[in-house]
């Protein structure tokens, strides 16, 4: 199982919502859980982004907000869990 890490900027949204909203909080973590198992499937509706942000993928927490992240050999890099990219 790849191991999760977040950019600065994903670890203080993800804070953020740990504060302020714990059922988006429980989403990420789910979503973080189903990453884990299959990047490129499962709920969200996860999506590869396109022209700058290509080689990483998206996927739904909310109407308005994104997970976004990138898949690498031994890692799963979070880089934003707020707003849209």
């Amino acid at each position: 199982m790849k191991e999760v890490e977040f950019s600065p900027t994903a670890h203080h949204q993800l804070m953020e919502w740990e504060k302020n909203d714990e059922k988006v909080y429980l989403r990420i973590d789910e979503l973080l859980k189903a990453i884990q198992d299959e990047p490129f499937k499962g709920i969200g509706k996860p999506e590869p982004l396109k022209y700058q942000f290509q080689g990483y993928w998206s996927r739904r927490i909310t109407k308005k907000d994104r997970l976004v992240y990138q898949v690498t050999h031994d890692a799963i890099i979070v880089i934003s869990c707020k707003y849209h990219y």
